[in-house]
């Protein structure tokens, strides 16, 4: 085992509280844009500039400005049809502060990353990780315009695929910054890996592909708007499946555009989710676990359970804001609570009973 000497470990852990707060930001982001999906906000902002888009309006003259582009959308003439003024700075006001946070998460990420490369503190292995999740989140500002430009043309409602891609790149940029961070903050620990992990390990890898896939099914549940319809639990219009799952042509288009398939599909997983999230702790009970995994098993069951509760009421109530957000929130959680478990099955000492 390699020695690493006190100055690195330091460096090391003072990297990954960084990384966790922009991780914690991240997480912020993905909710809010779920409520500036819920509100009808998310079309407000008919441009995209990056570097001079910070300032707010400032007097009535940029109101008016910015309210009279909005008034030539599709949204605004089909949907959001003698929306005044006032109406407009209400959805104005959340996408505006959606886009501020992703500035902010970007300054967040580039300073101290300069800071610490002119510090010398970043390790050589540790470069790649870091430029890496710097052009990640370059892509995802750019998807994210991509993504609202779908729905400036004709159809008032964005892209499913590319509300779903800029959800899943914010996961897979979250995911991948938490567990680069997990491991900078366990610098120094010891850690021994033995070959009597029996299937924990894998089982593990193969739930946070399940909770991964779910997350997904649920990008194209919100852009369809498919948690409106089919508002009863377990049954969908009275039937445990419903009629029509595969009316569209060919058929596999009905997986992202058929609003039964999409919300019976996430249900499906859902419930998956759950049931798997039982099994990991079951066979978890096998092994005598080290304090953080056992523990995080235990938070995993938790978690999953209160997110499927979250899931039915969302549905039975119709898709209220603060539920709907607390639903996506729970996503996020049950996500983040497999990545620390993976992650600690790569470094930390389990033995088998």
């Amino acid at each position: 085992m390699t020695t690493i000497d006190n100055s690195t470990i330091r460096n090391r852990r003072q990297i990954g509280i960084w990384l966790l707060i922009c991780c914690a930001l991240i997480f912020a982001m993905v909710v809010l844009g779920g409520v500036t999906r819920l509100t009808g906000s998310g079309l407000s902002m008919v441009e995209w500039k990056p570097v001079y888009g910070v300032l707010p309006p400032m007097n009535q003259t940029d109101w008016e400005d910015l309210y009279e582009k909005y008034s030539k959308t599709p949204e605004a003439q089909k949907i959001n049809i003698g929306m005044g003024l006032e109406g407009f700075k209400g959805i104005f006001w959340l996408e505006y502060l959606h886009r501020i946070l992703g500035r902010l998460i970007g300054v967040v990420f580039l300073l101290p990353f300069l800071f610490f490369l002119l510090m010398r503190r970043v390790d050589k292995p540790l470069m790649p990780k870091l430029v890496t999740m710097f052009v990640l989140g370059g892509l995802q500002g750019g998807l994210g315009w991509l993504m609202v430009k779908s729905g400036l043309v004709d159809n008032p409602h964005v892209s499913q695929y590319r509300l779903t891609a800029h959800l899943m790149l914010a996961v897979l940029i979250y995911g991948y910054i938490l567990w680069v961070a997990l491991g900078l903050l366990a610098a120094g620990t010891v850690t021994r890996t033995i070959n009597s992990l029996g299937n924990l390990k894998l089982l593990t890898y193969c739930f946070l592909g399940l909770v991964a896939l779910t997350l997904t099914s649920g990008g194209f549940v919100a852009g369809l708007k498919a948690g409106l319809a089919y508002n009863t639990f377990p049954l969908m219009d009275g039937r445990w499946v419903p009629e029509g799952l595969f009316n569209l042509q060919p058929w596999p288009m009905n997986l992202f555009a058929n609003m039964a398939t999409v919300q019976f599909n996430h249900r499906v997983l859902a419930i998956l989710v759950f049931v798997g999230a039982v099994i990991l702790w079951l066979v978890a009970r096998r092994y005598r676990l080290t304090t953080g995994l056992n523990a995080g098993m235990h938070v995993l069951l938790l978690v999953a359970l209160v997110q499927v509760g979250l899931g039915i009421s969302t549905l039975l109530l119709h898709v209220p804001v603060p539920l709907a957000a607390a639903h996506q929130a729970g996503a996020l959680v049950v996500f983040t609570v497999v990545v620390f478990l993976a992650q600690r099955l790569q470094r930390i000492e389990v033995y088998a009973t």
